[in-house]
């Protein structure tokens, strides 16, 4: 099936910012458990944008996750490692927050995520655009 790689890869962007909208909101209406899933779906849209640039495909999260870690971190060293503690950080949340019904989210923390996956969104993003 043909299709438009730039499309795909501004439609996965896009997802990634109305995941963080969706985030910020949840947040604001104490859907705290909601909200860690959207921060952790807004990176995964935003990597999927990358891996579409670098014709990467993968549905599997612990692939894409690895794959970026690979290849961005350690191999050619575009971003520091900060931002895969983010990533992985946001993937272990998400997972305790949606299958471990004793996990109680903890506020402050949930700040700190929302912030620091604003930073990693608007730098993947920063990176995509000068990649175009």
């Amino acid at each position: 099936m043909e299709f438009d790689k730039q499309i795909i890869i501004n439609n996965a962007i896009q997802k990634s910012y109305d995941a963080i909208d969706a985030a910020q909101h949840n947040f604001e209406n104490n859907f705290y458990t909601t909200c860690q899933n959207r921060l952790y779906y807004a990176i995964f849209y935003i990597v999927t944008a990358l891996a579409y640039n670098d014709n990467f495909f993968t549905s599997k999260h612990s692939q894409l996750m690895s794959w970026f870690n690979k290849k961005y971190i350690y191999t050619d060293k575009i971003f520091n490692e900060r931002m895969f503690k983010i990533y992985k950080e946001a993937y272990s949340n998400r997972q305790k927050s949606d299958y471990d019904f004793m996990y109680k989210v903890n506020t402050v923390d949930l700040l700190c995520s929302i912030k620091d996956v604003k930073e990693f969104v608007d730098e993947v993003k920063n990176y995509l655009k000068k990649a175009d």
